[in-house]
């Protein structure tokens, strides 16, 4: 299979670093305003993505700069609801500005699990997709709640597997509280993405072996070792020159 590789950016990261991380990624997840983000950033990072051919996701979070949008929220169907809806609308305000579309959508932090844990807030999501965006592909968890969902409902899902994220042995994330819940060795990562061009294959914290189908790959601009991330990546998926990457078609036609 063809992987994907895209990241979490315009969320603080230098100018220079998303930059850097552009030129690798085939599709940025943009912070839209929720847990980072303003009109400069997403404008910023939408310009850099059009420059390197990079598909444009809307990356919704909850509205928690301190916490950075991952501590735990509490929220009603209707605040839900209308946090995923405003912050997409925004980027994709940018996006026309810079005559450029969104491709997809991924929940950060708190609303990516909230949505794997709560039935009815993952419907919400994937109905509001279908509804307002029938052309955006939703991005989530491989072998997860909203992925099943939205395939079941006809929308278009890509399963998604973190390179730098420790997993637990039923396969979820190990909270960002947890010590070494990011993985930081070069070493860990290069295994991870072996892994999985293998087979699929990623080891749990514990050392149990799991078995994931993902579409995208994933890794977080705010790693510290984010931009050597984004070059050992894209060179063992793609194998191709970092500075000029191939162009790449968009997920749905305009």
């Amino acid at each position: 299979m063809d992987f994907d590789l895209s990241c979490d950016l315009g969320e603080g990261e230098p100018s220079s670093e998303c930059e850097e991380i552009m030129s690798c990624v085939t599709s940025a997840n943009i912070a839209c305003g929720g847990h980072a983000g303003d009109v400069t950033t997403m404008r910023h990072a939408i310009d850099l993505a059009l420059r390197h051919a990079v598909r444009i996701g809307a990356h919704p979070g909850t509205v928690d700069r301190d916490g950075f949008g991952r501590s735990a929220a509490a929220l009603t169907p209707a605040e839900f609801a209308a946090l995923v809806f405003g912050q997409i609308r925004a980027l994709e305000a940018v996006a026309h500005s810079r005559d450029a579309r969104l491709t997809h959508v991924k929940l950060h932090g708190a609303l990516y699990h909230l949505t794997e844990q709560n039935p009815q807030l993952a419907s919400i999501f994937v109905e509001s997709i279908q509804r307002w965006w029938p052309s955006l592909v939703i991005v989530a968890q491989a072998q997860g709640r909203v992925l099943a969902l939205a395939k079941e409902r006809g929308v278009e899902a890509w399963g998604e597997a973190f390179l730098d994220r420790s997993y637990l042995n039923d396969g979820s994330l190990a909270p960002r509280t947890d010590p070494g819940a990011l993985l930081i060795s070069m070493a860990a990562i290069e295994a991870r993405i072996a892994g999985l061009l293998r087979n699929g294959e990623i080891r749990s914290r514990e050392g149990r072996a799991l078995y994931l189908t993902p579409r995208t790959l994933c890794f977080h601009s705010d790693s510290s070792e984010a931009p050597r991330i984004a070059r050992l990546a894209s060179t063992m998926l793609f194998s191709r020159s970092l500075t000029t990457p191939d162009p790449i078609p968009t997920l749905n036609a305009p």
